[in-house]
């Protein structure tokens, strides 16, 4: 576990330390395969100064190539954007857009600890727990987070449901695309003979960036994206 400690002391550092580190953009690709197809994803991530706060937006588009093309057209958009804190991302709103379909739209409302959903046409709104994210975000929230040694609980929220999500906490050699990456791999922690399934690779020598996600989705679907590409920017004085 000498790996996993070291990546846990990087965290004693203070967060206005750790922040003259913080890129202003990052592009990251993937290559995606399902058990019908293939497709591409890019997601950018984008982080702004302003008056002694950072804020940061987060954008993911998936599309189908090749004959999986043909049976889902059209692109599946993620976004989250929000606010970074020394304990991490804090999303003020995140939406999932499916091809032509209306959006899942997730509203925070850290004030009055309140979360809004939008799903299907219905609206609905829940209590707000401390520290509560959105898949997309969850995915970024340790480049700013401390990462707990063994196990994580996180309330995570898809634009229609709100769930306290469990992660195990273990380190791992990934082959990638870009080449041989160590990692930390969080592992759900689901019900007995649950359908939905869901595991996620972070590097650590690349801001814990997510470089593999492994899921089976509420619909069976199992999806799997691996990096092939990583740009990442900095601003002078950002």
């Amino acid at each position: 576990m000498k790996f996993l400690s070291s990546i846990f002391l990087l965290w004693i550092l203070s967060f206005s330390a750790f922040a003259t580190d913080i890129p202003s953009r990052i592009d990251i690709s993937y290559s995606v395969t399902t058990d019908i197809g293939h497709g591409e994803l890019n997601e950018v991530v984008e982080i702004k100064h302003n008056n002694n706060s950072y804020r940061y937006s987060i954008t993911s588009e998936a599309q189908a190539t090749g004959i999986y093309k043909l049976i889902k057209p059209g692109s599946i958009v993620r976004h989250s954007e929000g606010i970074i804190t020394k304990h991490g991302l804090r999303p003020s709103r995140a939406f999932e857009k499916r091809g032509n379909k209306e959006p899942s739209v997730a509203d925070f409302d850290w004030k009055n600890h309140i979360i809004k959903l939008q799903h299907k046409g219905k609206r609905e709104q829940e209590k707000l727990p401390e520290g509560t994210l959105d898949r997309l975000s969850l995915s970024y929230n340790f480049m700013f987070a401390p990462l707990p040694k063994h196990h994580v609980e996180i309330y995570v929220t898809d634009g229609h449901s709100l769930k306290l999500s469990r992660y195990t906490v273990t380190e791992e050699i990934l082959n990638t695309p870009i080449g041989k990456l160590e990692t930390i791999a969080l592992t759900r922690q689901e019900e007995k003979n649950a359908k939905v399934k869901r595991k996620l690779w972070l590097a650590p020598n690349n801001h814990m960036l997510p470089v593999r996600v492994v899921s089976i989705e509420e619909d069976g679907r199992e999806l799997e994206k691996i990096v092939t590409g990583i740009n990442i920017s900095y601003q002078a004085g950002h």
